[in-house]
């Protein structure tokens, strides 16, 4: 026969709270409740803090950039009192950011599809084979990441004139996809592993070669991945300055940082400050188009390889 005993009591000085069913801590879900409402608060006022931090000189870049020079200096803060469209024109123009900007265009975009292709097929291959000395090509792609170009500057400088292919855009093309390909195999390499491996194994038995797996089901699984490293290459590449200062030379291949540097120093002397704004904000909106076109893509890439 069972018989039913009465919980003994929690002594006062237990410090436990007890409520009518006898639970023991059912009263500190209101400050737990409470807590995470004064955290919650505290995040997003320091995220809001932020974004005005990094969007506030953007805006202020692009209002300035259709300001004339005097309106620059006496009302720095103030709307323009109208639109300065020749601000534009004339660092289109006069300062030659349209060859910049094309020879920018040329760089970046072979070395981009360069970089994708190349670091795809040889994360693929680390990550869905097994052969000797697959670990080790592996953390070699990763200490490429630690090694900084700087120390390479040199011997880089030497290795690219001895190729013939100093001051050519195919030569900074090949130099940046080698920049950029470690940390696109160290990206890739973890996204591959993260896809289903079933549906490659349906290729196989349906006769489908390696080469045909790769490019026709496996590369089209990995476009949230190949996107958002696409965006960071992107961001990489664009802003680039170091290498072509050494390697690039000539001034009809100047590519956009080298033209915003000489425009700085050629408008300084002039006094055309819009002018200099106008090339600024040329030169920045294609990063801020490419990121707010693929945000969703690159979100969708960085947390698609945490999930299996």
């Amino acid at each position: 026969m069972e018989t039913t005993e009465t919980p003994a009591p929690v002594p006062a000085e237990s410090g436990v709270a007890v409520t009518k069913t006898g639970t023991p801590g059912a009263k500190k879900e209101p400050r737990q409740k409470k807590e995470g409402g004064v955290l919650n608060v505290f995040s997003h006022g320091v995220l809001i803090i932020w974004a005005i931090m990094v969007v506030l000189p953007l805006v202020w870049a692009v209002m300035t950039s259709f300001k004339s020079d005097g309106a620059i200096f006496s009302s720095p803060w103030a709307l323009p009192d109208k639109l300065h469209f020749d601000n534009w024109s004339r660092a289109w123009n006069d300062a030659h950011m349209s060859d910049y900007f094309l020879n920018t265009v040329l760089v970046v975009g072979g070395s981009l599809v360069g970089t994708l292709v190349l670091g795809s097929m040889a994360a693929y291959v680390l990550a869905r084979f097994e052969f000797p000395g697959n670990r080790f090509i592996y953390y070699l792609f990763i200490a490429g990441m630690s090694f900084p170009v700087i120390l390479a500057l040199v011997p880089l400088f030497y290795v690219v004139n001895n190729m013939g292919l100093l001051n050519t855009i195919h030569g900074l093309i090949l130099v940046y996809i080698a920049y950029s390909l470690p940390f696109t195999v160290f990206f890739l390499t973890a996204f591959f592993r993260s896809l289903p491996s079933s549906v490659a194994e349906a290729a196989f038995v349906d006769g489908a070669s390696h080469t045909r797996t790769f490019f026709q089901i496996m590369l089209p699984m990995a476009k949230p991945g190949l996107i958002s490293v696409g965006i960071f290459n992107f961001l990489g590449q664009w802003n680039q300055y170091i290498l072509p200062t050494v390697l690039n030379t000539d001034p009809d291949k100047r590519v956009l940082t080298q033209g915003l540097v000489q425009l700085a120093v050629s408008q300084g002397y002039k006094g055309d400050w819009s002018g200099l704004f106008a090339g600024l904000v040329m030169a920045m909106l294609p990063v801020l188009a490419a990121y707010i076109i693929f945000q969703r893509q690159v979100v969708q890439g960085l947390t698609a390889g945490a999930l299996k």
